[in-house]
């Protein structure tokens, strides 16, 4: 049976309707798979409490002057493990007169300052530098901490960049710092790891390896020790060692004990010789 033309344009139709409404379809589902990208932050605060917020991997470029103090804040969880990096643009070498120090310290959520484990956290510029670069790898942030520690605790972080001995000429002038916060997950619990090897290995004292001999397997302390049962044996076995020195210092003891007391003790007829100074026969006087 041959399709009519009027046929033949229906199905096209279906078709092409059919297309469109799966291509409307897929268009969402695509734009949901790879996430828009974040806004770039142009702000920063000027002291702790007017820090402005930034989420890790979020770009920041600010334009600043030169001696301002910048703050940013970030939100760091258990295990991860933050990275701050910090690019500044000097301004042109012909308006600058010296060296200036930048610095990028890190603070936690209690204004304690958290040290960097790798990368230069202060970089001093030269006159005729376009650039500086600093860089801050934290510590992994733990889950619990003695409260005498300073361990990195999960919480707000503050980041702050500032610049110190620089000419008095040059404050003022105009700078762009370009920051960075990133963050790898790792372990919640670094502390709580499992021993897999002993920390004192089992000895076998008085044998002697040849060159190039591996060690063989020897008994650990614990299982050549001898047994609660063993011991008791050993004390009331008879006759021992133990026996003899116990009754001996039994037996010195008590000789140490009656010598003792005659060489102390008073004579009773020394005591009654005293009590009668009269002397025998002169009782009857009168």
């Amino acid at each position: 049976m041959r399709a009519t033309p009027r046929l033949a344009g229906s199905l096209l139709a279906a078709s092409a309707s059919a297309g469109g409404l799966l291509l409307l379809a897929a268009g969402p589902a695509a734009a949901g798979g790879s996430p828009a990208p974040r806004p770039t932050v142009g702000t920063a605060g000027t002291s702790f409490l007017t820090a402005t917020v930034v989420e890790p991997g979020q770009p920041v470029r600010v334009s600043a002057s030169t001696g301002d103090h910048l703050y940013w804040s970030f939100a760091a969880s258990a295990g991860q493990t933050d990275r701050v990096t910090v690019t500044v643009t000097l301004p042109p070498a012909g308006g600058r007169h010296g060296a200036a120090t930048y610095t990028a310290d890190v603070f936690d959520g209690l204004r304690r300052r958290q040290a960097c484990t790798a990368g230069p956290q202060n970089a001093t510029a030269a006159a005729g530098a376009a650039s500086v670069r600093l860089r801050c790898t934290l510590r992994q942030v733990r889950a619990w901490a003695e409260p005498w520690s300073d361990d990195p605790l999960p919480g707000t972080y503050y980041l702050r960049l500032s610049a110190s001995s620089l000419p008095e000429q040059d404050l003022g002038q105009r700078i762009q710092a370009d920051v960075r916060i990133s963050a790898r997950n790792g372990d919640a619990q670094p502390a709580g790891a499992k021993l897999k090897a002993p920390l004192s290995p089992a000895v076998n004292p008085g044998t002697t390896l040849a060159p190039g001999a591996a060690p063989e397997a020897s008994p650990s302390a614990a299982s050549s020790a001898p047994k609660p049962s063993d011991r008791v044996k050993g004390w009331f076995s008879w006759p021992s060692s133990r026996w003899w020195w116990t009754l001996g210092g039994g037996v010195l003891a008590a000789a140490v004990a009656v010598g003792g007391y005659n060489l102390t003790r008073h004579p009773r007829h020394w005591s009654s010789t005293r009590r009668s100074p009269a002397g025998p026969g002169r009782s009857g006087q009168m």
